[in-house]
Order: C-alpha cells, then sequence, then structure tokens
C-alpha cells in the first residue's frame, strides 16, 4: 500500500490489478444527480467535486473501465412524462461524453466495451430504471433500444400496470401478459432485462419467461440483510440456473443489518406522522423531490435559481409540528456505519452460494445519500477489491468479478436477440470514437 489520497487508500496490488482487468459498474445515477445539483450541465466534472460521488479524477482513481449509467426518473411520475425525463437523462450521459471524448466512449456491445477500456476511455453503458420510462409501449422500448440503452430494470419502487415491485402495493402479482410480452421483447432485440427493485413474484415469473440471462444491476443478499430489495434464496437459486449475473451493490440499507433495521423504524416512524417514508428530505424542506429540467432559453444557473424559487414558494406537505417531530426522530437515532467489511462479507457469501460465475459489482454511487466506511465514493474501489485480495479471493475469481461476468452476460444477450436495435457499425458514435483516438 501507498499513501492517502484524499482520504482512500491507494493499494498498489489492487490499483495494478485494475489496470490489466476491466472493472464494469453496474449502476451509478450520475445523470440525475447532474439533474439536481447543475441543471444538467456536465462541466466542471475534470475536477474533484463535492457535490457529487462521481467525476472524471475520481473515476480514474477507482480504476473503473466500464460504468452503467442509469437514468433514472421517479416512478411516481406519470408514465408520458417518464419517458419524456428519461430521454433528458440520455441526452446528459451522451453529452456528458461529448464533452469529454479523451475520457469516455459510448458502448453498446461488449466488444465495444472492451474496446474503449483498451484505449484507456470509460466505457459508457446506459441503463434505464425503471418500467415505467416506456409507458407500456414496446415502441417506446425499441426507440429506446436504438439509442443504445443495453438494460431496462423492470420496476422501480412502484409497480407497473404489468410488473410487482419490491416496495410496491402488490408485491405478489408478479408479471402479468404484457409483462410477458415486453420480456420476449427484450429479448428479441438485445435488452438486457435487470430484475433489481422487482418483487420476487417477478423475478420468478421473469427468470421463467426469458430466453437470455438477466441481471440484478445493484441489489445484495437477503440471507445476509433481510431488506426487500435483497434477493431470497430461492431467487439466487433461479438465477444460477438462468446463467445470470448479480450484481452486489454497497447500498448500507442492504449491506447492513443494523442500518436496514434503523431504516425500518426511520419508515415506521414517517408513517406514524402520515410523512411518505421514501420522500422525507422533501418534506423537511431540503432538496426538490425531482427538480424541473432547463426549459429552452434558461442556462443551468438559470435552472438552479427557479428550482429553488419553485420549492420556496410551494406549500409544505406536512405541518410543522410533523416537521418538529420527524427532526427530533432523527436527532435521537442516528443512522448506524455501514462498512467496507460488510460489504465484503456479501461479496464472500454470495460467491459460496452461487459460484463466481454469477458475481459482479455495482456501488449505485449518487444513488444513496451516504456509503459505507471505506466505500464513499466512486474512487473506492481499489479498496474493495484489496479487501478480497486480504480474504485470499484470486486473481482469476476477481477478474470474474470485476467485468467478465457482466461481458459474459452482454454477449449471450447479444447473440440471442433476432433483431438487435442498438446503433451499429457506421452510426455516429464510431465516428467519435475514430475521431478522439486520432
Amino acid at each position: 500500500m501507498t499513501g492517502l489520497a484524499h482520504g482512500v487508500d491507494v493499494m498498489v496490488e489492487p490499483d495494478s490489478f485494475l489496470s490489466r482487468h476491466m472493472l464494469i459498474d453496474g449502476h451509478n445515477d450520475l445523470p440525475s444527480m447532474l439533474r439536481k445539483v447543475s441543471g444538467y450541465s456536465v462541466d466542471g466534472l475534470d475536477e474533484e467535486r463535492i457535490d457529487t460521488h462521481t467525476d472524471l479524477v475520481r473515476l480514474s482513481r477507482g480504476r473503473i473501465g466500464g460504468q452503467f449509467w442509469s437514468v433514472w426518473v421517479p416512478s411516481y411520475l406519470a408514465e408520458p412524462n417518464a419517458v419524456v425525463a428519461t430521454l433528458e437523462q440520455i441526452d446528459a450521459v451522451y453529452r456528458l461524453v461529448d464533452r469529454y471524448p479523451d475520457k469516455l466512449g459510448i458502448a453498446f456491445t461488449a466488444d465495444e466495451a472492451v474496446a474503449q477500456f483498451e484505449r484507456g476511455r470509460v466505457a459508457s453503458l446506459i441503463g434505464i430504471e425503471g418500467g415505467h420510462s416506456i409507458a407500456g409501449s414496446l415502441g417506446t422500448l425499441r426507440m429506446f433500444a436504438r439509442l443504445g440503452v443495453r438494460y431496462i430494470t423492470l420496476t422501480h419502487n412502484d409497480d407497473t400496470e404489468w410488473a410487482a415491485s419490491a416496495t410496491g402495493l402488490h408485491p405478489h402479482s408478479g408479471l402479468d401478459v404484457h409483462g410477458e410480452a415486453i420480456i420476449r421483447e427484450m429479448n428479441r432485440i438485445g435488452l438486457i432485462v435487470d430484475l433489481s427493485h422487482t418483487a420476487e413474484s417477478t423475478q420468478l415469473e421473469t427468470i421463467g419467461v426469458t430466453e437470455a440471462p438477466v441481471i440484478f444491476s445493484h441489489s445484495s443478499l437477503r440471507r445476509l440483510t433481510d431488506h426487500p430489495r435483497n434477493v431470497s434464496d430461492v431467487v439466487l437459486s433461479a438465477l444460477v440456473g438462468n446463467g445470470g449475473v448479480l450484481q452486489l451493490t454497497f447500498v448500507p440499507e442492504f449491506v447492513s443489518a443494523q442500518v436496514a433495521e434503523w431504516d425500518a423504524e426511520r419508515r415506521a416512524r414517517c408513517l406514524q406522522l402520515e410523512i411518505e417514508p421514501d420522500n422525507e428530505e422533501y418534506v423537511l424542506g431540503t432538496k426538490p423531490l425531482f427538480p424541473s429540467a432547463p426549459k429552452p432559453a434558461e442556462t443551468h444557473v438559470d435552472t438552479l435559481a427557479r428550482n429553488v424559487r419553485d420549492l420556496r414558494s410551494k406549500e409544505s406537505p406536512i405541518s410543522e409540528q410533523q416537521r418538529r417531530l420527524l427532526a427530533s426522530w432523527y436527532a435521537s437515532n442516528p443512522m448506524p456505519a455501514a462498512t467496507l467489511q460488510q460489504v465484503a462479507d456479501h461479496f464472500d457469501a454470495a460467491r459460496e452460494q452461487l459460484g463466481i460465475a454469477h458475481l459482479g459489482v455495482s456501488g449505485d454511487y449518487d444513488g444513496s445519500r451516504v456509503f459505507p466506511e471505506g466505500l464513499e465514493n466512486v474512487s473506492s474501489y481499489p479498496r474493495l477489491f484489496g479487501e478480497l485480495m486480504r480474504r485470499r479471493w484470486s486473481e482469476s475469481d476477481l477478474a470474474k468479478l470485476a467485468g467478465e461476468n457482466i461481458l459474459r452476460v452482454m454477449r449471450e444477450v447479444e447473440d440471442l436477440a433476432t433483431e438487435p436495435m442498438w446503433p451499429s457499425g457506421g452510426d455516429f458514435h464510431h465516428e467519435r470514437i475514430d475521431h478522439a483516438s486520432g
């Protein structure tokens, strides 16, 4: 090991390993965070930021070779509005790559992702987090595929009309006939099915319908941490039979039993106070729930100022007494800290239960408020791999975890697609890649 860099140990062995083996992170919410903190401006990401978990400096320090950028919009949006907001998120990814072509490169296939890594760029892939973003339309689904979207998470925190969410109102309803048709169309056109956020019923029924391997883009083990977003033993067994991959995540509620218990108590207290548990920051007035995007004639500064004005002008959704009681609960019940060691425990247990061929990694940076000690931002991956090395994971196993397994799933989904719809040879992104490489 050598020294410290902004509070993160830089470990020679894992750093060297990750320079040779491609690390692909399954889920990063920077696009939606840019909507909140910069009005979608992509400037200044070549310097360290204090308002995000992600920037190009820390991506480089974390040795990330490929990144699935999540284009998440809230599931409470009306579905036609969700389609528009998702397109804005995809646009943000493209503008991000265009702004830093020497550091980032769009990739639509496994081979393109590897090629970008070999050119020294972070391969930038796109995943949609929530089936509400397609508004129940196969045409919308196909158009997203034509824009280069590679996976779609079937639900977010709420049920769709065709699939049950892990935290929705009807967790036992699974897929309906429309959901089954969506899965088959995803197989046909080469979109990866992502089962994070879905109910166990949806997970099992999807694995029964799909002909291609599926993924969990950011979940952990229910056996270690009893949280509805984690994956049960019965589903993990089905996942192995499907050939899919579980990309283990770092979200404190998912990796620490103590934090999960605290979060359950927080949610119960919110419900006692008649406050929506998932939106408590909004009701406390600390941030807009989902700020509006820039209007055509606005600068990003104008947009930020307008969102602040809009937030201040809105009538509070709760009373002052509710606000005071909730703030008092937080003061008396501080959130426990999750740790790097707890995250590594999930990796150890998952390897033992599933085998190394079914594991990947996914931080969910910029999608959670806090992260475990030692994994505070995207520069922290060498610390995780260093911990796994100390636990005697072999280089072969670590290479499969880092990227080989998810690349294998991508290739199998590509090979099984009878009418792939991602952009292909001769399209605009290839011209940008060739130009950027000189």
